[in-house]
Order: structure tokens, then C-alpha cells, then sequence
């Protein structure tokens, strides 16, 4: 099988104390974590936005409190029950000495001397599923390719790696949702975006619509041929028409709260998720589109049954790609 992809995950640091900082970021570096800090007086602000996280390091005496961190961590549950915190105590790894209820706020404990030991938990928690590098290249590789061929006079890149999230945040307002299915996957894709950014690129011409008075409405041919683009391609290259597979039925809900911005796949598993940019090449000035792709293996993941497709030689002449000498 294909060696898996390292992919990251962001963690949002919350610690007063300034002497950890570097061993916090050292564990980060060498976990495939990327640490990110915010303002105490912006905490609540940054957990209420569009921000993509992992997980949460909190220190217990956040703020300098004693209880700054378990009141904290009350507030974070509220708003976003779907992070794990990790928190990170003085003197006792243990979360025995706190009410049961208190407990279950945790993910798990730590303190500076032992943060080596959260690796184990991060990878139970945010690592659990393996994603074949072949598989990963090639989404990225699709999904550019699909993003090249319906917008125009834009430069479109991946603006990070690939990570993993936990969260369950919706992006912008506009998203699309298209199922996969096969012997090693059944599950969703969905793209994102903000509508206000997506309908500027109408109204500029820099896709291949030409309407007089865009508005809404015309954002559906867009992103709908990008999503079918994505989903063909994938299917092409990941799901063989001869694979033999069983059909089942089962199914979960998926629940939208529009309020909040929150997306539930019914599953606690975290998801791959992708950020491409597309900027504007006649007008720097102009702000990028972002459009985040996240997959949602909600239903089944097997990667030792992945595969990629292999064209043949035959296959690539009778397409036009190869020529016979």
C-alpha cells in the first residue's frame, strides 16, 4: 500500500505562561501541529468565527485564575462541544481531583514535564484515520485542475497542506454536498465558499457565464459544475466501474443549524480537509476567493482497500494523451 500522507492539524493554544511557550510549540513542531495563539480578550471571538481547529491546549490557571481554564473550558463547550481540549495542569496529569462532570470536558490532562505522552492521544483523537498519500496528491491534483477550467485570468493555488479538523463549522455561505461511494469509502465531499466573493467573479467575468444582472442564483451553475468536475474525476481515478461492493442501505442524518454555521455528517471522526486560493491576475488589489474542500468518510473508511486506477497504454492512446510513434 502507499506510504500515508502527513497532514497537519491546527491547535489552538491557550496558556498564560510564557515559559512554556517554546516546549508547547517544540511538541507541536515534532507532532504535525500547527500551534496557533490568540488574545485573551479575543478567545471567545476566534472560537465563534470561521477558524478551523483540531483540538484546544488550555492551561488550567488560564488567565492567571486558578479556575480560569475549567471556566474557559465551560464556555468552549458551549459554542463548539466538538473540540477536544487537552488541559494542561501544574502539578497533576490525573483529572481524578475535579467533579465528574468537570472531567468530561477533557479530552485528557497534562503538565509541561509529560506533554511528550499527549502524542498517544493525539493520534487516537485527531490522527485516527490513515489517508494514502496517492489519494491525497490526487485530490489536489483534481480538484485544481476542475477550479483551472471554470474560472479565468485567476492563479489558483493550495494556500496550506492538507489537515485534519474536528470541527463542524460552515464556511462562507455557500457549499455544495455530493456523496462518494465505493468498496473503501462512502461518504461526502463538500466545497465552500463565501457567495459575496464567489459573485464577483461573475459579475467580473472571470468565470464562463455571461449574465446581465448576476445575482444568487447563478452561483448554483458554478460551484455545481466544479463539485460534478471533482466528483467524475475522483471517480475515474479512485473508483473502478467493475469494483464489486456491497450496497447498504444505512444511512445518518445530516443536520444544518444556519445560525451557528454548523454542519453535523452524524460522526465523531475528524476530516480531511483542503484550502485552495484563487486570485485575480489583472487586479492584485482584489480579494483572493477562498474555497475550502473538506471529505467526510462518515459511513465507512478502509484504506487498505484503496486503490488508484491505472490507465493503460491502449487506454491513453485511444484518448488522445499518448500518440504511437
Amino acid at each position: 500500500m502507499n506510504d500515508n500522507a502527513r497532514l497537519v492539524s491546527k491547535v489552538l493554544v491557550l496558556d498564560s505562561n510564557k515559559e512554556y511557550f517554546d516546549r508547547i510549540k517544540s511538541f507541536c513542531d515534532n507532532n504535525n501541529l500547527v500551534g496557533l495563539k490568540a488574545l485573551e480578550d479575543n478567545v471567545m471571538v476566534i472560537l465563534k468565527s470561521n477558524v478551523d481547529l483540531g483540538a484546544i491546549l488550555l492551561s488550567e490557571n488560564y488567565r492567571g485564575d486558578v479556575c480560569g481554564g475549567i471556566a474557559l473550558a465551560r464556555e468552549i463547550r458551549d459554542i463548539r462541544p466538538e473540540l477536544p481540549i487537552f488541559l494542561r495542569r501544574e502539578h497533576d496529569e490525573s483529572l481524578a481531583d475535579l467533579p465528574e462532570k468537570e472531567q468530561k470536558m477533557f479530552c485528557a490532562a497534562y503538565t509541561i514535564n509529560n506533554i511528550s505522552n499527549l502524542k498517544a492521544v493525539f493520534d487516537k483523537s485527531i490522527f485516527s484515520l490513515v489517508y494514502p498519500n496517492v489519494l491525497v496528491r490526487g485530490i489536489t491534483e483534481i480538484t485544481l485542475s476542475a477550479l483551472k477550467s471554470q474560472f479565468k485570468d485567476v492563479e489558483v493555488s493550495t494556500e496550506s497542506p492538507p489537515y485534519i479538523v474536528r470541527d463542524r463549522i460552515i464556511y462562507g455561505e455557500v457549499f455544495s454536498l455530493i456523496p462518494l461511494e465505493s468498496s473503501w469509502c462512502r461518504g461526502y465531499m463538500m466545497l465552500q465558499t463565501e457567495e459575496d466573493s464567489m459573485l464577483d467573479m461573475v459579475k467580473m467575468e472571470k468565470t464562463h457565464m455571461k449574465v446581465d444582472g448576476a445575482n444568487f442564483r447563478h452561483l448554483d451553475h458554478v460551484i455545481g459544475e466544479v463539485t460534478n468536475l471533482i466528483w467524475g474525476s475522483f471517480k475515474n481515478r479512485f473508483i473502478s466501474d467493475v469494483e464489486k461492493y456491497d450496497h447498504f442501505n444505512t444511512q445518518v442524518p445530516i443536520l444544518v443549524n444556519h445560525k451557528h454555521k454548523y454542519i453535523s455528517f452524524g460522526s465523531e471522526d475528524p476530516q480531511l480537509c483542503f484550502k485552495y486560493k484563487l486570485t485575480d491576475t489583472q487586479d492584485s488589489s482584489k480579494s483572493p476567493l477562498i474555497v475550502y474542500q473538506r471529505f467526510i468518510f462518515n459511513l465507512n473508511w478502509s484504506p487498505s482497500d484503496f486503490k488508484e486506477i491505472q490507465a493503460s497504454v491502449e487506454e491513453l492512446v485511444e484518448s488522445g494523451e499518448l500518440e504511437m510513434f
